[in-house]
Parts: structure tokens; sequence; C-alpha cells
């Protein structure tokens, strides 16, 4: 017998070591089963779970399982990311607390000490990953620094150089002055900073007394200016377009350029032009010829590129400096406060800077022209479809993709450098080393380059290499392309567009034939989750709470497309009711004797009221399989919870007690066949959103269930006759019933009054439906007989209408109908104070402009709510009226 209560923590280490020790997660390369792919977005190897990977994860393995469940030979690629710079920051900072330092080891040394680190800690993230449940193909488990992937890494690099789709060249970069690194534009993150508006004074050549005023928010890199741009339909300054100004504090000529990146109506509409400092002006210096001088070095500190007082200044020293000389010269025309947003690392903690230096870039414009038209064909789709747009907006105006880091954790780039710079890119060094004896005609010393690869060129290979390529191997040739990515918005430039770019040129087709993006998980008050505001929710904490498969459910019957999750702790413990409710049920049944009969067979059922459960079964199994094609999880979610909860535990099981009481020994014996096969069937649609709970409830229901769950076929009910008469007449007994329940809820009928229903008008359809079901309808809506009439019935009856029929309830001496109605009224007043407050604030544009979008749409469902509420009330209160 089950035990009273559910207990997770009992059951989900024991069924998850069950289903790993069965093989139940493995694909089958061999088998003649239609394959089925998923890669998981490789988390990094510094990670712990968080609330979105709890949610990625989550509908990854509810895809994974149902597939499977399906007939699929299902593939979920498992692995993780080594993440360069969070990576090496982890091994630098422990190292840190030993009073070392990674150059005090050496490249080799700290490399030896990065992986010691990955081998003892770096599991974390998929120790958790089995906690929630996932099932992956484990054992094909891969890692973006394994050499199967330093092979593919390799080999992509050189086949893109000798096409000439990778190259080295100077441009700006982000470059991070603490960690001394490029770094790309998903590591920065934009802070809002009061900062000022600096209005220098540029004196213009030849023109004694004349001044071009540019703003600027970096005073400092004035150093580096090299012109100043004006539009060119700005009538105030085209005498000056191919002038000459001379360059405060520095006495260099620069000319005026007319562009149209300079906006007439903002500042003076001229705009100083610092190429090397700023990548709006790198393009404009590109576009005039102009140029490029970098004053900045590693450190951000000023080099020997400016006047010989500022030379070795901290950036934020220099300003200051700066702006007094100006000052001093009579240049400064006035300072305004100024709110900007100033880029900084989001590990590192400081401001980066816009650099020019030398980098290997990739030809992105080349091979995303590809990859955008796949999309524009369809053969890869996004879920939800406008994520299309922002995946084209972001291709079609694509950069060059800087690929190179300046770290020693990653790939090493394959390149070799000769004693006059000559580059050797190649797939070892041996390679390289006969390369350069045919150009040099003797055996030179080859330096190879230190930078390591941006940690998305391996991650953009992860659909074909974790296959096997560059070998030809079965997987290969079975698993790409893959039929679904799930991932949220922030990476569809920076993996799923470079995923798209690499698969289509290595492989010839797309690496997936669906992107589903997720929302974002916030907290209950839509609010992002960050430590600084202390609305983190920890899923391992939830878990252990309330068991894994609440917090699954959860997950899955919030994720409706195009919405941000709003996570909350009472809603996971909401659907841990929804768990203890099926556990419940199933103690229920089997203390009843409802076990699993192997002859069942649903099509010979008899019971109306077990044919209309088999109905309402088959209909949830084909809610399930629609919402599942179009990714619409919480309908999925939605359908199971409506009929397990609603239509299983609290009709099904109420309608059949008589049955199972009762003395028909052969109606008893198919009802609990039918109660067991139908909570058997209940728990396969279950499993793969809630698989620990179904598992353990699957073998409770017979003997003849021996093997696992996960591993047993979807439902199939396509060729099952749904008896619509007993359907149509069960869910008018139920629309009955629950009519009568809420008036009395509304009247504060008392709950041990038996009254009397009197129905007017009833056609023989529902005469017949009152002979059949009266019995059950008198014991489920507590009443104590049903009267037909042909008149309209006694004075003080609320009355309610089912279809063609007027259903009277006779309220007089059972209600103070004064009470009730000054209490309803009461109610009423209250919703329409607040209905009218809420709408006088959303009738406020400034309100309504200033304040938070979240706030807003917040505000706007709680007015439906409110109106809603005021319409039932309002009901209640004509329903008095009448009595």
């Amino acid at each position: 017998m089950l035990e009273k209560t559910f207990q997770p923590a009992e059951v989900e280490k024991k069924h998850y070591d069950a289903w790993e020790k069965a093989g139940a997660f493995a694909a089958h390369p061999t088998s003649n089963k239609a394959p089925y792919t998923i890669m998981m977005p490789p988390p990094n190897v510094t990670g712990s779970l968080h609330m979105g990977h709890a949610l990625t994860f989550t509908l990854q393995d509810i895809l994974t399982r149902y597939q499977r469940m399906k007939g699929r030979d299902a593939l979920w690629q498992p692995g993780t990311d080594h993440a360069g710079i969070a990576t090496q920051m982890v091994v630098e900072r422990q190292l840190a607390e030993q009073g070392i330092k990674r150059t005090d080891l050496g490249r080799e040394k700290f490399l030896e000490k990065v992986w010691e680190w990955k081998a003892e800690s770096g599991g974390t993230i998929t120790r958790q990953l089995r906690r929630l449940g996932a099932s992956p193909d484990w054992p094909r488990e891969r890692f973006t620094m394994d050499e199967g992937l330093n092979n593919a890494v390799r080999k992509v690099f050189v086949d893109l150089y000798r096409q000439g789709l990778i190259y080295r060249d100077k441009r700006l970069v982000n470059w991070d002055p603490k960690l001394h690194t490029a770094i790309s534009d998903l590591e920065v993150v934009q802070k809002e900073h009061k900062g000022h508006l600096w209005h220098f004074k540029y004196p213009v050549e030849g023109q004694e007394g004349r001044f071009l005023t540019v703003a600027t928010t970096r005073p400092e890199t004035m150093l580096g200016d090299t012109a100043v741009a004006v539009n060119p339909e700005d009538e105030r300054y085209k005498d000056l377009v191919g002038k000459f100004l001379i360059l405060p504090l520095v006495g260099r000529r620069i000319p005026v350029v007319a562009d149209e990146y300079a906006d007439p109506a903002t500042g003076s509409g001229a705009v100083k032009i610092t190429p090397a400092h700023d990548f709006n002006d790198f393009e404009v210096g590109k576009r005039h010829g102009l140029e490029m001088i970098n004053i900045l070095d590693r450190d951000a500190k000023l080099n020997e590129n400016v006047p010989e007082p500022y030379r070795g200044l901290d950036r934020d020293v220099a300003r200051k400096q700066v702006v007094a000389d100006i000052e001093a010269l009579g240049l400064l025309e006035k300072i305004d406060d100024h709110l900007m947003t100033r880029p900084e690392g989001d590990r590192s903690g400081v401001v980066i800077e816009p650099w020019l230096t030398d980098q290997w870039y990739c030809d992105a414009h080349t091979l995303a022209q590809p990859a955008i038209k796949a999309v524009e064909e369809g053969r890869t789709v996004f879920v939800p479809k406008q994520w299309e747009n922002t995946y084209f907006d972001w291709m079609r105006n694509i950069q060059p993709w800087c690929i190179s880091r300046q770290l020693w954790w990653g790939h090493q780039i394959p390149a070799w450098f000769g004693p006059d710079g000559e580059i050797f890119v190649a797939l070892d060094e041996a390679e390289a080393k006969a390369a350069a004896l045919k150009h040099y005609g003797k055996d030179v010393e080859l330096t190879r380059d230190p930078d390591v690869l941006d940690t998305w060129f391996s991650s953009a290979l992860w659909p074909f290499s974790t296959l096997g390529w560059p070998d030809q191997t079965p997987e290969l040739a079975r698993y790409y392309p893959g039929d679904v990515l799930v991932t949220g918005f922030d990476i569809i430039f920076f993996w799923v567009a470079r995923m798209m770019m690499m698969g289509i040129h290595f492989m010839g087709d797309v690496p997936f034939r669906t992107v589903y993006i997720h929302a974002l998980v916030r907290d209950e008050h839509g609010q992002k989750m960050s430590k600084s505001k202390g609305n983190v929710i920890d899923p391992l904490d939830l878990i252990d709470k309330y068991g894994c498969d609440a917090l699954r459910f959860t997950l899955t019957a919030l994720a409706a497309q195009g919405r941000d999750i709003k996570m909350s702790e009472q809603r996971v413990e909401g659907y841990r009711n929804f768990a203890t409710k099926l556990w419940n049920a199933t103690r229920f049944c089997l203390m009843n004797e409802c076990k699993a009969d192997p002859d069942f067979d649903p099509a010979k059922v008899t019971a109306p009221v077990n044919r209309w459960m088999i109905g309402r079964l088959a209909s949830c199994a084909q809610a399930i399989d629609q919402a599942m094609a179009q990714y619409r999880y919480n309908d999925a979610a939605s359908a199971l919870y409506r009929c397990i909860w609603n239509e299983f535990c609290d009709w099904y099981v109420e309608f059949t007690k008589p049955i199972i009481q009762g003395d028909d020994e052969k109606l008893k014996a198919e009802t609990r066949a039918c109660t067991a096969w139908v909570l058997g069937q209940l728990l396969h649609l279950l499993h793969p959103f809630m698989p620990y709970i179904t598992e353990e409830l699957w073998p409770q229901l017979g003997e003849g269930n021996t093997k696992l769950l996960i591993g047993e076929p979807w439902p199939e009910f396509s060729k099952l006759a749904i008896d619509v008469e007993a359907g149509a007449d069960l869910d008018w007994v139920i629309r009955l019933v629950s009519e009568i329940r809420t008036l009395r809820a509304e009247m504060n009928v008392p709950p041990g009054a038996q009254i009397p229903i009197m129905l007017r008008d009833a056609n023989d359809r529902t005469q017949a439906r009152l002979g059949a079901y009266g019995d059950l309808i008198r014991r489920l809506a507590r009443i104590d007989r049903i009267d037909l009439l042909s008149g309209d019935g006694p004075k003080g009856a609320a009355q309610i209408v089912i279809d063609e029929a007027t259903v009277l309830l006779p309220l007089a001496g059972i209600i103070d109908v004064d009470k009730e109605r000054a209490r309803l009224k009461k109610d009423f007043d209250k919703a329409a104070g607040e209905a009218e407050k809420i709408a006088k604030k959303l009738g406020n544009a400034q309100f309504v402009a200033k304040a938070d979008p979240e706030v807003v749409e917040e505000q706007r469902l709680r007015l439906v709510e409110i109106e809603q509420m005021q319409g039932k009330l309002q009901q209640a209160l004509d329903r008095l009226a009448a009595i």
C-alpha cells in the first residue's frame, strides 16, 4: 500500500539511479526508429543551476521524454562549455588566495591547474541537472575543450582561413583593462551613470577668433581626435567642410568632414571624431580615411601618442587634467550634467574601452548570407515567429566577428609567426614548420600565437562537432540536423546565428529545423532576478522543499509563448498540492481495489460514467499532442491539470463511489478496472512533465506494470470510438451540479441544508438525463428532490438557466435575504471603488508613460479581474432581487 503522503526526496534519487542503470536515456544509432535530436545548450563548466537553467532544461527534457514515448530514437546531446574568461577567473581567484599569480606559474602550469579544477569542481552543473530530472544521454557527454572538439575547432579555423573567411585586422574591440582581453558584447553591461557633457572650443585654422564647439562625455579622448564631423546639410558649417581646426593641447591640424553621423539637432551639431576610441567614430574614420591614433595602453592609461604631460596618467586622472588645461586656455565653453550609459565588464566590473588592436576576425557577413536565406525559406523556423525579426535584424547588420581573446584558457589559435611576422595557419606545429620551410627556404624559429578563440567559436560548432565531425560518424549521419533548439532570446545572435552560419557552411544544411525561444523567469512581481535586489529564487531550494515534479510542472504551466514567467514559491507549493491530489487519488483507488486488469478493453466498457471518463482522457491526450506540436507547453500542462484534478479526481472518483460501494458486481468490476486503466494512462501522459511521482505510482496499479514508465509507449486513442452521447450527458450533469454549488456559495446556503430544486421547460433529453442521473445530482449538489414544473414555480426562488431549462432553488426561509443583499452590496461597492482607482490611474497619460510597463500591465489585468468579480456579484444581487 502507498505511504500516506508523497515524499519526493525519498523517490527522486531512487528512480534517477534506476533510469541511468537501465540505460533509459540512451540514443540508439542503429535503431530503425525515426531519430529525434535536441542539442543541449552547454552550460558553463563554472555554472550552478539557476532558474533560467531550470526552465530551459525542463522544457528540453519534456520534449525528449515525450518523443521517446512517441516511439522516436531520441538523442538529447549533453555537454558543458569551457567558459574561457569565467573559468580562468575562478582558478586565478583560487591561486590568489595562496598568493600566486598565473604569470608566476607560466601558461603550461596554469593550464594544469585549470584542468585540475575542472576535474574536481567542473561537474557541479551536471549533477544539478540530474536533480532536475534531466534525461540526456550522459555517456555521450562532451566538453568544448575535449580532444574531439579540439580537432573540429582547429579544422574549422584552418579551413576558414584558407578560404579567406578568417583574417587578422586592426579594429576596435571591447577591451577590458583589468582582464587584459577583448570581450564580446554579451559580456558588456550598460549601466546608467550621472556624468557630464563638456563643451570644448576648437580654433579654426586661419580664422582668428572663430571656434567650432564640440561636446564630449570623455574629454581625455580628445587627445586622439583626428577630425570633427558636421552634417552635410547643416548650413552653419558648410563653409568649414574641408577646412582645418587646431586640436587644443596637441596642436595637430584636424579636418572638418561632412558626415551624416553628425546630428544638427544634437548639441552644437559638430562631433569630435576619435576613430581609435569610439565604435561610431571608427566607422566615420574609415569612410573619410582618417588617421587612427590609439592613445591608451592595455591598462587604460595614456600612452606615448599624447603630449608628454599626460603620459602614464590613468584615464580618469587624465580627464580631470585635460578639462583643467582646456579651461586654462579659455576653451571650455560650458559643462552640462548628463545622464549616460557606461559600458562595464560583467565580470571585472571596470569600464570597458573601445580599443584599437590587432585581432583575428571572421567574415561573418559572408557566412551570414546563407543563414539568412535558410530562415527566409523556412528551412529553420523560430517559435514564437516574431523572433525571426530579431535574427534578421542582427544578421543583416552583422559586423566582422572578433574571434581572438587574450587569455590562456581556451582553444589556442592554430597560427605561428615567422621572424618577420609572416603568419602560418596550420592544424599543428609540424604542418606550420613545413609551410615555413617552403616559404623561407630554410628552418626558422616559429612563435605560436598566444591568443585563444572566443568561447562562442567552439560553441558554434556544437551541433556537428559533438557528433564526431570532422570524422563521418554514424551519429553525424543520423542525428544532424537536429529537430529543435531550445534557448533564450539573449543568445540568438551570439550562439543561434553562429551555429546556423557554421552548420550550413560545413555541413551543407541547417543545424536544427526549429528554434524555440523561451521567455525570462522573473520574480512574482515581474522584476528581473538579481542578487542585488535579493529576489533570486534558487531552484534547488524549491526542489528540496516541494519536490522536483512540482517545480517542473510550475515552469511548464507558466511557459506561455512570448510571456515572461512570474515565479513565486506559492505557485510551486500549489503544484505540489497537485502532486498530492494525484497521490491521494491513487491511494483511494488502491484502497477500493482498483487494480490494472491485463484483459481490460476500453472499447467494451458499458457504463456511461466510465465511457465519459475514457472520452475525457482521449481529449486530454489529443490536447497534449496538439500543444506539444506547437511548443505550447502551458496548454499541455493545463490540459493535464484539468483532466487529472477536475475530471478524474473531482468528478469521476465522485461519480463512481456509489458504483464501487454498490452491489452490482459486474459493474463494480468494470469500474475498478476502468479506474485503474484511466489512472495508468494519465500517468503515461503526465510522465514527461512530472517523471518522479508517475514512475513511483505506475507499478502500484498492477502486478503487470513491471517495466519502467519512462520506456512505455505514449497512449494512442485515435482508433478508440468515443461515446459522444455519454460525454454530453455527464458534462451536462457537471454543469448543473457546478451551477448549483456556485449559487449555494454565493447565497451563503448552509452546507448541510438539503434543498429541493425544480426544473421548468425541461425537454425530453433533459428529463431523460434527470431520470438516469437524478441520484447522482442529488448527492453531489446536496439537494433532497428534483421536481419538474410546467408553470412559474414558487416565489422566493433563485434561478439558474441550463440550456433550455430554468432551474429554481427555493431559498426563502433558508437564507436571510436582506443580510445577504447587504453583504453582496458591500463587496460590490468595494470592488467598484478599486476599479475606479485603477481606471483613473490607467487613464493618466503621465503614469502610463513613466511607469514600468510590467506595472501597467499588472494594473490592466487587475482591472479585468475586478470587473469580472463585479459581474458575478451583480449576477448574485439580481438573483436575490428575484427572491
